[in-house]
Protein backbone atom coordinates (compact mmCIF):
# COMPACT_ATOMS: atom_id res chain seq x y z
CA UNK A 1 0.00 0.00 0.00
CA UNK A 2 1.58 3.70 -0.88
CA UNK A 3 1.67 6.15 1.41
CA UNK A 4 0.19 9.65 1.34
CA UNK A 5 0.76 13.15 2.91
CA UNK A 6 -1.98 15.53 3.71
CA UNK A 7 -0.56 17.97 1.32
CA UNK A 8 -0.43 15.43 -1.43
CA UNK A 9 -3.87 15.20 -1.13
CA UNK A 10 -4.58 18.83 -1.15
CA UNK A 11 -2.43 19.09 -4.47
CA UNK A 12 -4.32 15.72 -5.97
CA UNK A 13 -8.11 17.44 -5.24
CA UNK A 14 -6.67 21.03 -6.93
CA UNK A 15 -5.78 19.25 -9.49
CA UNK A 16 -9.09 17.10 -9.80
CA UNK A 17 -10.58 20.76 -9.84
CA UNK A 18 -8.84 21.76 -13.02
CA UNK A 19 -6.61 24.36 -10.74
CA UNK A 20 -4.07 26.09 -12.97
CA UNK A 21 -2.36 28.58 -10.50
CA UNK A 22 -1.74 28.67 -6.67
CA UNK A 23 -1.17 32.25 -5.66
CA UNK A 24 1.09 32.93 -2.53
CA UNK A 25 4.19 33.29 -0.06
CA UNK A 26 6.06 30.20 1.06
CA UNK A 27 5.69 29.85 4.56
CA UNK A 28 7.59 27.72 7.18
CA UNK A 29 3.79 25.52 7.69
CA UNK A 30 3.61 25.48 3.58
CA UNK A 31 6.46 23.71 2.90
CA UNK A 32 5.16 20.77 2.18
CA UNK A 33 2.17 21.78 0.42
CA UNK A 34 4.92 23.49 -1.71
CA UNK A 35 7.16 20.28 -2.08
CA UNK A 36 3.91 18.84 -3.23
CA UNK A 37 3.25 20.76 -6.25
CA UNK A 38 7.12 20.68 -6.89
CA UNK A 39 7.19 16.94 -7.00
CA UNK A 40 3.97 16.12 -9.16
CA UNK A 41 1.43 19.03 -9.20
CA UNK A 42 3.30 20.62 -12.09
CA UNK A 43 3.43 17.59 -14.45
CA UNK A 44 -0.24 17.73 -13.84
CA UNK A 45 -0.15 21.78 -14.80
CA UNK A 46 -0.81 23.41 -11.43
CA UNK A 47 1.84 26.43 -10.80
CA UNK A 48 3.03 27.88 -7.64
CA UNK A 49 3.36 31.63 -8.44
CA UNK A 50 5.05 33.72 -6.08
CA UNK A 51 3.96 37.19 -5.07
CA UNK A 52 5.34 39.94 -2.94
CA UNK A 53 2.75 40.17 -1.16
CA UNK A 54 -0.17 37.81 -0.31
CA UNK A 55 -3.05 41.05 -1.04
CA UNK A 56 -1.50 40.77 -4.66
CA UNK A 57 -1.94 37.03 -4.68
CA UNK A 58 -6.02 37.15 -3.83
CA UNK A 59 -6.66 39.73 -6.24
CA UNK A 60 -4.55 37.62 -8.96
CA UNK A 61 -6.35 34.55 -7.79
CA UNK A 62 -9.83 36.29 -8.15
CA UNK A 63 -8.50 37.40 -11.42
CA UNK A 64 -7.91 34.49 -12.73
CA UNK A 65 -11.42 33.72 -11.58
CA UNK A 66 -13.08 36.16 -13.64
CA UNK A 67 -10.88 35.60 -16.64
CA UNK A 68 -11.15 31.84 -16.70
CA UNK A 69 -14.89 31.42 -14.97
CA UNK A 70 -12.91 28.94 -12.75
CA UNK A 71 -12.02 28.79 -9.12
CA UNK A 72 -8.98 30.96 -8.26
CA UNK A 73 -6.65 29.34 -5.62
CA UNK A 74 -4.05 31.49 -3.23
CA UNK A 75 -2.53 30.72 0.02
CA UNK A 76 -0.96 32.50 2.70
CA UNK A 77 1.19 31.11 5.57
CA UNK A 78 -0.26 31.45 9.49
CA UNK A 79 -0.72 34.99 10.93
CA UNK A 80 0.87 37.50 8.68
CA UNK A 81 0.85 35.93 5.96
CA UNK A 82 -3.08 34.81 6.33
CA UNK A 83 -3.64 38.76 7.64
CA UNK A 84 -2.08 39.91 4.36
CA UNK A 85 -4.60 38.22 2.40
CA UNK A 86 -7.17 40.00 3.50
CA UNK A 87 -8.08 42.96 0.82
CA UNK A 88 -7.64 40.90 -1.34
CA UNK A 89 -10.61 38.25 -0.39
CA UNK A 90 -12.61 40.88 1.09
CA UNK A 91 -12.90 42.48 -3.10
CA UNK A 92 -13.66 39.41 -4.31
CA UNK A 93 -16.09 38.59 -1.66
CA UNK A 94 -18.17 42.19 -2.34
CA UNK A 95 -17.96 41.75 -6.01
CA UNK A 96 -19.30 37.77 -5.65
CA UNK A 97 -15.46 36.28 -6.80
CA UNK A 98 -15.15 32.47 -6.45
CA UNK A 99 -11.98 31.81 -5.04
CA UNK A 100 -10.14 29.36 -2.33
CA UNK A 101 -8.57 31.19 0.71
CA UNK A 102 -6.01 28.51 1.64
CA UNK A 103 -4.38 29.29 5.09
CA UNK A 104 -1.63 27.12 6.84
CA UNK A 105 -2.45 26.72 10.93
CA UNK A 106 -0.46 25.95 13.86
CA UNK A 107 -0.63 22.08 14.67
CA UNK A 108 -4.40 21.17 16.25
CA UNK A 109 -3.22 20.67 19.78
CA UNK A 110 -1.99 24.34 19.53
CA UNK A 111 -5.03 26.16 18.10
CA UNK A 112 -8.43 26.89 18.56
CA UNK A 113 -8.03 28.62 21.27
CA UNK A 114 -4.53 29.13 20.54
CA UNK A 115 -2.32 29.78 23.74
CA UNK A 116 0.57 31.66 23.02
CA UNK A 117 2.01 30.40 19.90
CA UNK A 118 4.00 32.24 17.93
CA UNK A 119 1.78 33.85 15.05
CA UNK A 120 -0.76 32.74 16.46
CA UNK A 121 -4.14 33.82 14.89
CA UNK A 122 -8.32 33.19 14.94
CA UNK A 123 -8.08 32.63 10.81
CA UNK A 124 -11.34 31.38 11.09
CA UNK A 125 -12.95 34.52 13.08
CA UNK A 126 -10.45 36.31 10.56
CA UNK A 127 -12.63 35.41 7.58
CA UNK A 128 -15.77 34.67 8.16
CA UNK A 129 -17.14 37.87 7.73
CA UNK A 130 -15.32 38.17 4.03
CA UNK A 131 -16.27 34.75 2.69
CA UNK A 132 -19.07 32.61 2.15
CA UNK A 133 -17.90 29.53 3.85
CA UNK A 134 -15.22 28.33 6.01
CA UNK A 135 -13.74 25.75 8.31
CA UNK A 136 -10.79 24.11 9.50
CA UNK A 137 -9.82 20.62 8.50
CA UNK A 138 -9.44 18.55 11.46
CA UNK A 139 -7.55 15.25 9.79
CA UNK A 140 -5.68 14.22 7.07
CA UNK A 141 -8.72 11.96 5.57
CA UNK A 142 -11.34 14.95 5.74
CA UNK A 143 -9.54 16.95 2.85
CA UNK A 144 -11.22 15.97 -0.02
CA UNK A 145 -14.82 16.12 1.34
CA UNK A 146 -13.66 19.63 2.82
CA UNK A 147 -12.06 20.83 -0.57
CA UNK A 148 -15.51 19.56 -2.55
CA UNK A 149 -17.90 21.34 0.18
CA UNK A 150 -15.30 24.65 -0.32
CA UNK A 151 -15.83 24.31 -4.15
CA UNK A 152 -19.59 23.53 -3.84
CA UNK A 153 -20.05 26.61 -1.87
CA UNK A 154 -17.55 28.67 -4.28
CA UNK A 155 -19.77 27.74 -6.87
CA UNK A 156 -23.35 27.70 -5.72
CA UNK A 157 -25.81 30.59 -5.78
CA UNK A 158 -24.04 34.07 -5.42
CA UNK A 159 -20.76 32.60 -5.59
CA UNK A 160 -17.84 33.87 -3.74
CA UNK A 161 -14.37 33.06 -1.62
CA UNK A 162 -14.43 29.99 0.49
CA UNK A 163 -11.09 29.55 3.12
CA UNK A 164 -10.37 26.56 4.32
CA UNK A 165 -7.68 26.99 7.58
CA UNK A 166 -4.85 24.10 7.23
CA UNK A 167 -3.25 22.85 10.69
CA UNK A 168 0.43 21.86 9.70
CA UNK A 169 0.22 18.45 11.49
CA UNK A 170 -2.76 17.81 8.86
CA UNK A 171 -0.41 18.53 6.32
CA UNK A 172 2.37 16.66 7.22
CA UNK A 173 0.16 13.91 8.27
CA UNK A 174 1.18 10.63 6.20
CA UNK A 175 -1.71 7.52 5.42
CA UNK A 176 -2.71 5.54 3.61
CA UNK A 177 -3.47 6.73 -0.62
CA UNK A 178 -6.25 3.60 -0.52
CA UNK A 179 -8.17 5.59 2.48
CA UNK A 180 -8.55 8.39 0.52
CA UNK A 181 -11.11 8.91 -2.71
CA UNK A 182 -11.08 12.00 -5.07
CA UNK A 183 -14.00 12.82 -6.88
CA UNK A 184 -14.63 14.64 -10.03
CA UNK A 185 -16.82 17.70 -9.66
CA UNK A 186 -19.83 16.15 -11.48
CA UNK A 187 -20.32 13.44 -8.58
CA UNK A 188 -20.66 15.86 -6.11
CA UNK A 189 -22.04 19.34 -7.49
CA UNK A 190 -24.34 20.77 -10.52
CA UNK A 191 -21.84 21.67 -12.94
CA UNK A 192 -24.54 22.62 -15.11
CA UNK A 193 -26.85 26.12 -14.74
CA UNK A 194 -30.12 25.89 -13.55
CA UNK A 195 -32.82 27.98 -15.52
CA UNK A 196 -36.10 29.26 -13.78
CA UNK A 197 -39.70 28.12 -12.97
CA UNK A 198 -41.38 27.54 -16.43
CA UNK A 199 -44.44 29.77 -14.91
CA UNK A 200 -42.42 32.65 -13.95
CA UNK A 201 -40.56 32.35 -17.14
CA UNK A 202 -44.14 32.36 -19.65
CA UNK A 203 -45.58 35.57 -17.32
CA UNK A 204 -41.72 37.49 -17.64
CA UNK A 205 -42.17 36.85 -21.52
CA UNK A 206 -45.51 38.11 -21.33
CA UNK A 207 -44.88 41.16 -19.63
CA UNK A 208 -41.97 41.96 -21.57
CA UNK A 209 -44.26 41.55 -25.02
CA UNK A 210 -46.83 43.79 -23.27
CA UNK A 211 -44.49 46.49 -22.36
CA UNK A 212 -44.29 49.87 -23.98
CA UNK A 213 -41.03 51.09 -23.30
CA UNK A 214 -39.10 47.94 -21.91
CA UNK A 215 -35.25 48.55 -21.01
CA UNK A 216 -32.74 45.05 -20.02
CA UNK A 217 -30.43 46.02 -17.64
CA UNK A 218 -27.82 43.65 -16.38
CA UNK A 219 -25.35 43.26 -13.89
CA UNK A 220 -22.34 41.19 -12.83
CA UNK A 221 -24.33 38.41 -12.36
CA UNK A 222 -25.02 38.38 -16.07
CA UNK A 223 -21.22 38.53 -16.80
CA UNK A 224 -20.06 35.79 -14.66
CA UNK A 225 -22.89 33.56 -16.59
CA UNK A 226 -21.62 34.16 -19.86
CA UNK A 227 -25.29 35.14 -20.94
CA UNK A 228 -24.06 38.07 -23.40
CA UNK A 229 -25.24 36.24 -26.49
CA UNK A 230 -28.71 35.39 -25.11
CA UNK A 231 -29.02 39.41 -23.72
CA UNK A 232 -28.60 40.73 -26.85
CA UNK A 233 -30.88 38.35 -28.74
CA UNK A 234 -33.54 39.24 -26.36
CA UNK A 235 -32.74 42.74 -26.66
CA UNK A 236 -32.82 42.55 -30.66
CA UNK A 237 -36.24 40.73 -30.61
CA UNK A 238 -37.60 43.39 -28.29
CA UNK A 239 -35.81 46.59 -29.84
CA UNK A 240 -35.35 47.81 -26.59
CA UNK A 241 -32.15 49.27 -25.08
CA UNK A 242 -29.97 47.46 -23.26
CA UNK A 243 -28.07 49.07 -20.00
CA UNK A 244 -25.25 47.53 -17.70
CA UNK A 245 -23.71 48.21 -14.28
CA UNK A 246 -20.40 49.60 -14.04
CA UNK A 247 -19.33 46.24 -12.78
CA UNK A 248 -20.67 44.20 -15.60
CA UNK A 249 -19.13 46.34 -18.60
CA UNK A 250 -17.95 43.88 -21.34
CA UNK A 251 -21.30 42.07 -20.92
CA UNK A 252 -22.64 43.61 -24.01
CA UNK A 253 -20.28 45.16 -26.74
CA UNK A 254 -20.22 49.06 -26.24
CA UNK A 255 -20.77 50.05 -29.95
CA UNK A 256 -23.60 47.79 -30.13
CA UNK A 257 -26.77 49.94 -31.53
CA UNK A 258 -29.09 49.42 -28.69
CA UNK A 259 -26.67 49.53 -26.03
CA UNK A 260 -26.59 52.87 -23.42
CA UNK A 261 -22.92 53.00 -21.95
CA UNK A 262 -22.67 53.64 -18.07
CA UNK A 263 -22.65 55.64 -16.16
CA UNK A 264 -24.14 57.91 -18.84
CA UNK A 265 -26.99 59.89 -18.65
CA UNK A 266 -28.46 58.18 -22.12
CA UNK A 267 -28.84 54.63 -20.10
CA UNK A 268 -30.09 56.82 -16.55
CA UNK A 269 -32.51 58.28 -18.92
CA UNK A 270 -33.97 55.58 -20.59
CA UNK A 271 -34.07 53.31 -16.96
CA UNK A 272 -36.00 56.16 -15.61
CA UNK A 273 -38.41 56.29 -18.29
CA UNK A 274 -38.89 52.42 -19.19
CA UNK A 275 -42.23 51.12 -17.79
CA UNK A 276 -40.74 47.54 -17.11
CA UNK A 277 -37.03 47.15 -16.59
CA UNK A 278 -35.63 43.37 -16.36
CA UNK A 279 -32.84 42.98 -14.26
CA UNK A 280 -30.57 40.46 -14.69
CA UNK A 281 -27.54 39.14 -12.41
CA UNK A 282 -27.51 42.78 -10.71
CA UNK A 283 -28.83 43.04 -6.51
CA UNK A 284 -28.99 46.86 -7.75
CA UNK A 285 -26.25 48.21 -5.10
CA UNK A 286 -24.55 51.29 -4.34
CA UNK A 287 -23.49 51.84 -8.28
CA UNK A 288 -26.97 51.12 -9.83
CA UNK A 289 -28.08 53.70 -7.17
CA UNK A 290 -30.26 50.91 -5.22
CA UNK A 291 -32.97 51.26 -8.41
CA UNK A 292 -33.76 54.93 -6.70
CA UNK A 293 -35.76 58.01 -8.47
CA UNK A 294 -34.34 59.58 -10.52
CA UNK A 295 -31.96 57.17 -11.72
CA UNK A 296 -34.90 55.02 -11.91
CA UNK A 297 -38.41 54.95 -12.23
CA UNK A 298 -40.61 54.96 -9.66
CA UNK A 299 -41.79 51.78 -8.77
CA UNK A 300 -46.03 52.96 -8.71
CA UNK A 301 -44.60 53.00 -12.46
CA UNK A 302 -42.15 51.23 -13.40
CA UNK A 303 -42.33 47.11 -12.98
CA UNK A 304 -39.58 45.17 -12.31
CA UNK A 305 -38.62 41.57 -13.16
CA UNK A 306 -35.48 40.56 -11.48
CA UNK A 307 -33.59 37.36 -12.33
CA UNK A 308 -30.45 35.91 -9.72
CA UNK A 309 -28.72 32.82 -8.47
CA UNK A 310 -29.21 34.04 -4.85
CA UNK A 311 -32.49 34.52 -3.13
CA UNK A 312 -31.38 36.86 -0.93
CA UNK A 313 -30.52 38.83 -4.01
CA UNK A 314 -34.16 39.33 -4.95
CA UNK A 315 -35.98 42.20 -4.37
CA UNK A 316 -33.09 43.37 -2.05
CA UNK A 317 -32.72 47.33 -2.88
CA UNK A 318 -35.64 46.92 -5.10
CA UNK A 319 -39.20 45.80 -4.86
CA UNK A 320 -39.93 43.61 -7.96
CA UNK A 321 -42.87 42.57 -9.44
CA UNK A 322 -41.73 39.68 -10.52
CA UNK A 323 -38.84 37.60 -9.28
CA UNK A 324 -37.11 34.90 -10.89
CA UNK A 325 -34.22 32.46 -9.01
CA UNK A 326 -31.84 30.82 -11.85
CA UNK A 327 -28.61 30.92 -13.68
CA UNK A 328 -28.74 34.44 -15.95
CA UNK A 329 -27.76 33.07 -19.10
CA UNK A 330 -30.59 29.93 -18.88
CA UNK A 331 -33.35 31.93 -17.33
CA UNK A 332 -32.83 34.73 -20.65
CA UNK A 333 -32.52 31.79 -23.05
CA UNK A 334 -35.33 30.58 -22.05
CA UNK A 335 -37.46 33.89 -21.91
CA UNK A 336 -36.37 34.64 -25.15
CA UNK A 337 -38.36 31.08 -26.54
CA UNK A 338 -41.23 31.81 -24.79
CA UNK A 339 -41.15 35.22 -26.34
CA UNK A 340 -39.93 34.60 -29.70
CA UNK A 341 -43.73 32.95 -29.92
CA UNK A 342 -45.29 35.46 -28.96
CA UNK A 343 -44.10 38.41 -31.03
CA UNK A 344 -42.65 39.56 -33.70
CA UNK A 345 -38.93 41.17 -33.73
CA UNK A 346 -39.87 44.77 -33.28
CA UNK A 347 -38.31 47.63 -34.93
CA UNK A 348 -35.67 49.94 -32.17
CA UNK A 349 -37.57 51.38 -29.55
CA UNK A 350 -38.25 55.29 -31.03
CA UNK A 351 -36.66 56.54 -27.53
CA UNK A 352 -33.25 55.27 -28.37
CA UNK A 353 -32.86 58.52 -30.96
CA UNK A 354 -33.35 60.59 -27.55
CA UNK A 355 -31.54 58.44 -25.19
CA UNK A 356 -28.57 58.14 -27.91
CA UNK A 357 -28.71 61.99 -28.40
CA UNK A 358 -28.15 62.31 -24.52
CA UNK A 359 -25.53 60.49 -24.40
CA UNK A 360 -23.89 61.83 -27.20
CA UNK A 361 -24.33 65.31 -25.56
CA UNK A 362 -23.32 64.11 -22.32
CA UNK A 363 -20.11 62.41 -23.71
CA UNK A 364 -19.03 65.67 -25.97
CA UNK A 365 -16.94 67.58 -22.80
CA UNK A 366 -15.32 64.47 -21.91
CA UNK A 367 -14.66 63.75 -25.60
CA UNK A 368 -13.10 67.49 -25.93
CA UNK A 369 -10.83 66.74 -23.01
CA UNK A 370 -10.20 63.93 -24.09
CA UNK A 371 -8.81 65.93 -27.14
CA UNK A 372 -6.91 68.69 -25.45
CA UNK A 373 -3.22 69.54 -25.84
CA UNK A 374 -2.98 71.63 -22.31
CA UNK A 375 -0.28 70.75 -20.31
CA UNK A 376 -0.06 69.39 -17.79
CA UNK A 377 -2.40 66.68 -19.19
CA UNK A 378 -5.82 66.04 -19.00
CA UNK A 379 -6.18 62.82 -17.02
CA UNK A 380 -8.58 62.17 -20.48
CA UNK A 381 -6.62 62.47 -22.62
CA UNK A 382 -4.53 59.72 -21.34
CA UNK A 383 -7.18 57.29 -21.40
CA UNK A 384 -8.74 58.56 -24.96
CA UNK A 385 -5.11 57.84 -26.53
CA UNK A 386 -4.69 53.99 -23.95
CA UNK A 387 -8.16 53.17 -26.06
CA UNK A 388 -7.36 54.54 -29.25
CA UNK A 389 -3.54 52.85 -29.29
CA UNK A 390 -4.63 49.21 -27.85
CA UNK A 391 -6.65 46.95 -30.17
CA UNK A 392 -10.91 46.35 -29.43
CA UNK A 393 -9.58 42.47 -26.99
CA UNK A 394 -7.03 43.94 -24.89
CA UNK A 395 -7.42 43.53 -21.45
CA UNK A 396 -8.34 46.55 -19.40
CA UNK A 397 -7.49 47.10 -15.70
CA UNK A 398 -7.90 50.74 -13.65
CA UNK A 399 -7.03 51.11 -10.27
CA UNK A 400 -7.55 54.83 -8.27
CA UNK A 401 -9.97 57.21 -7.56
CA UNK A 402 -10.50 59.80 -9.53
CA UNK A 403 -8.62 57.59 -12.43
CA UNK A 404 -11.22 55.26 -12.41
CA UNK A 405 -14.15 57.50 -12.99
CA UNK A 406 -12.24 59.05 -15.52
CA UNK A 407 -11.69 55.61 -17.63
CA UNK A 408 -15.29 54.97 -17.44
CA UNK A 409 -15.43 57.69 -19.47
CA UNK A 410 -13.71 57.32 -22.28
CA UNK A 411 -13.07 53.46 -22.49
CA UNK A 412 -15.18 51.99 -24.17
CA UNK A 413 -15.33 47.79 -23.70
CA UNK A 414 -15.99 45.44 -26.32
CA UNK A 415 -15.91 42.29 -24.84
CA UNK A 416 -16.76 40.00 -21.65
CA UNK A 417 -13.98 40.15 -19.09
CA UNK A 418 -11.85 42.74 -20.88
CA UNK A 419 -12.33 45.02 -17.70
CA UNK A 420 -11.07 44.26 -14.33
CA UNK A 421 -11.24 46.53 -11.69
CA UNK A 422 -12.77 46.74 -8.01
CA UNK A 423 -16.04 47.16 -8.70
CA UNK A 424 -18.42 47.43 -5.42
CA UNK A 425 -15.18 47.12 -3.26
CA UNK A 426 -14.02 50.38 -3.81
CA UNK A 427 -10.67 48.42 -2.90
CA UNK A 428 -7.23 50.29 -4.28
CA UNK A 429 -3.85 48.32 -4.87
CA UNK A 430 -5.23 45.76 -7.23
CA UNK A 431 -4.46 47.24 -10.05
CA UNK A 432 -1.13 45.97 -10.92
CA UNK A 433 -1.59 42.17 -9.44
CA UNK A 434 -4.42 42.30 -11.77
CA UNK A 435 -3.03 43.05 -14.90
CA UNK A 436 0.41 40.61 -13.78
CA UNK A 437 -2.53 37.85 -13.87
CA UNK A 438 -4.53 38.91 -16.64
CA UNK A 439 -1.12 38.43 -18.63
CA UNK A 440 0.11 35.38 -17.22
CA UNK A 441 -3.58 33.96 -17.99
CA UNK A 442 -3.99 35.71 -21.97
CA UNK A 443 -0.03 35.93 -22.77
CA UNK A 444 -1.02 36.11 -26.43
CA UNK A 445 -3.56 39.24 -25.29
CA UNK A 446 -2.24 42.88 -24.83
CA UNK A 447 -2.99 43.86 -21.06
CA UNK A 448 -2.83 47.77 -20.31
CA UNK A 449 -3.43 49.37 -17.05
CA UNK A 450 -4.22 53.13 -15.75
CA UNK A 451 -3.96 53.67 -12.41
CA UNK A 452 -3.73 56.35 -10.11
CA UNK A 453 -0.44 56.89 -8.62
CA UNK A 454 -1.66 56.53 -4.60
CA UNK A 455 -3.32 53.52 -5.40
CA UNK A 456 -0.39 52.08 -7.76
CA UNK A 457 2.25 52.43 -4.45
CA UNK A 458 -0.19 50.11 -2.44
CA UNK A 459 1.30 47.03 -4.00
CA UNK A 460 4.10 48.84 -6.08
CA UNK A 461 6.59 45.64 -4.56
CA UNK A 462 4.88 43.39 -7.61
CA UNK A 463 6.99 45.00 -9.98
CA UNK A 464 9.07 42.39 -9.54
CA UNK A 465 6.66 39.68 -10.35
CA UNK A 466 5.63 40.97 -12.94
CA UNK A 467 9.45 40.97 -14.33
CA UNK A 468 10.69 37.67 -13.18
CA UNK A 469 7.14 36.33 -14.55
CA UNK A 470 7.89 38.13 -17.92
CA UNK A 471 4.14 39.25 -18.20
CA UNK A 472 5.18 42.32 -20.37
CA UNK A 473 1.84 44.89 -19.64
CA UNK A 474 1.60 47.90 -19.99
CA UNK A 475 1.18 50.37 -16.77
CA UNK A 476 0.22 53.75 -17.39
CA UNK A 477 0.42 55.83 -14.19
CA UNK A 478 -1.76 59.28 -13.56
CA UNK A 479 0.93 60.85 -11.08
CA UNK A 480 -0.96 64.38 -9.77
CA UNK A 481 1.02 63.47 -6.43
CA UNK A 482 -1.81 63.26 -4.50
CA UNK A 483 -4.82 61.06 -3.46
CA UNK A 484 -6.76 63.44 -5.84
CA UNK A 485 -10.72 62.26 -5.05
CA UNK A 486 -10.38 62.85 -1.41
CA UNK A 487 -7.91 66.29 -1.85
CA UNK A 488 -11.26 67.16 -4.19
CA UNK A 489 -13.77 66.62 -1.71
CA UNK A 490 -11.85 68.69 0.65
CA UNK A 491 -11.27 71.21 -1.65
CA UNK A 492 -15.27 71.53 -2.33
CA UNK A 493 -16.65 70.77 1.14
CA UNK A 494 -13.84 71.50 3.46
CA UNK A 495 -12.68 74.97 2.02
CA UNK A 496 -9.38 73.45 0.46
CA UNK A 497 -8.07 72.03 3.98
CA UNK A 498 -6.26 69.81 2.34
CA UNK A 499 -4.65 67.16 4.90
CA UNK A 500 -3.52 64.09 4.61
CA UNK A 501 -3.70 63.99 0.46
CA UNK A 502 -0.44 65.29 -0.87
CA UNK A 503 2.33 63.64 -2.61
CA UNK A 504 6.24 64.79 -2.93
CA UNK A 505 7.63 63.88 -6.80
CA UNK A 506 8.12 59.78 -7.56
CA UNK A 507 9.80 58.82 -10.31
CA UNK A 508 7.77 55.96 -11.24
CA UNK A 509 9.59 55.36 -14.18
CA UNK A 510 12.57 54.57 -12.27
CA UNK A 511 11.22 52.66 -10.29
CA UNK A 512 9.92 49.75 -12.86
CA UNK A 513 13.48 50.68 -14.89
CA UNK A 514 15.08 49.47 -11.84
CA UNK A 515 12.87 46.10 -11.40
CA UNK A 516 13.44 45.58 -14.91
CA UNK A 517 10.56 47.13 -16.94
CA UNK A 518 10.85 49.55 -19.42
CA UNK A 519 9.97 53.01 -17.64
CA UNK A 520 9.20 56.62 -19.21
CA UNK A 521 7.80 59.96 -17.86
CA UNK A 522 5.52 61.77 -20.25
CA UNK A 523 4.69 65.23 -19.76
CA UNK A 524 3.92 66.58 -23.07
CA UNK A 525 0.31 64.89 -24.19
CA UNK A 526 1.48 64.71 -27.86
CA UNK A 527 3.94 61.97 -26.89
CA UNK A 528 1.01 59.63 -25.38
CA UNK A 529 0.97 57.42 -27.89
CA UNK A 530 4.89 57.33 -28.78
CA UNK A 531 5.84 56.39 -25.48
CA UNK A 532 3.12 53.59 -25.90
CA UNK A 533 4.70 52.40 -29.04
CA UNK A 534 7.72 52.49 -27.19
CA UNK A 535 6.58 50.83 -24.33
CA UNK A 536 5.37 47.87 -26.39
CA UNK A 537 7.90 47.26 -28.78
CA UNK A 538 10.53 47.22 -25.62
CA UNK A 539 9.92 43.69 -25.20
CA UNK A 540 9.57 44.10 -21.17
CA UNK A 541 6.80 45.01 -19.23
CA UNK A 542 6.56 48.88 -19.27
CA UNK A 543 5.42 51.80 -16.95
CA UNK A 544 4.59 55.11 -18.53
CA UNK A 545 4.79 57.86 -15.64
CA UNK A 546 2.14 60.71 -17.07
CA UNK A 547 1.92 63.90 -15.13
CA UNK A 548 -1.63 64.72 -15.43
CA UNK A 549 -3.78 67.93 -14.49
CA UNK A 550 -3.86 68.16 -10.43
CA UNK A 551 -6.48 70.91 -10.71
CA UNK A 552 -8.41 68.98 -13.26
CA UNK A 553 -8.70 65.99 -10.93
CA UNK A 554 -10.28 68.25 -8.31
CA UNK A 555 -13.87 67.43 -9.55
CA UNK A 556 -14.36 65.14 -12.55
CA UNK A 557 -17.89 66.64 -13.29
CA UNK A 558 -21.51 65.55 -13.31
CA UNK A 559 -21.32 63.51 -10.18
CA UNK A 560 -23.64 65.57 -7.93
CA UNK A 561 -26.56 63.36 -8.48
CA UNK A 562 -24.31 59.75 -7.51
CA UNK A 563 -22.59 61.76 -4.73
CA UNK A 564 -26.00 62.93 -3.03
CA UNK A 565 -27.44 59.39 -3.58
CA UNK A 566 -24.73 57.61 -1.80
CA UNK A 567 -23.69 59.93 0.89
CA UNK A 568 -27.97 59.94 1.44
CA UNK A 569 -28.68 61.33 5.14
CA UNK A 570 -25.14 62.98 5.77
CA UNK A 571 -25.17 66.73 5.97
CA UNK A 572 -21.68 68.16 5.02
CA UNK A 573 -20.54 71.19 7.19
CA UNK A 574 -21.02 74.86 5.94
CA UNK A 575 -17.47 76.22 7.60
Amino acid sequence: MSKILGADVLVKCLIQEDARFVFGIPGGQLTTLLDAIHRFGREEGLEFIMTRHEQAAAHMADTYSRLTGKVGVCVGTVGPGAVDLVPGVYEAYVNSIPILVLTAQNQTWKSYPDHGSTQGCDQLGLFRPITKWNAVVSHWKRIPEMVQEAFRQATTGRPGPVHLDLPVDVLFEEGEEADIEILPPARYRATVAASGDPQLIKQAAEMLAQARSPVIHAGGGALRSGASDEIIALAELLGCPMTTGVTARGTIPEDHPLYLIPPGLGSILARSQADLVLVIGSRLGGFDFWGKSPMWGKPSEQAIIQIDTAPESLGENRQVDLAILGDAKAVVRDIHAVLDTLIEPREESPQLTQYRATQAAWLQNFENLGSSDAVPIHPLRVVKDARTFFPRNALFVTDGGNTTVWTNYLTRIYEPGTCLWAGDSGQGGDGLPKAIAAKLICPDRPVYAICGDGFFMMNVQELETAARLGTNLVMIVNNDRAFGMIKAAQDGSFAKRYIGVDFTDVRYDKMAEAAGWYGERVEDPKEITPALKRAVDSGKPALLDVIVDSQANLGPPDLATAVAIWFEGVTFPEY
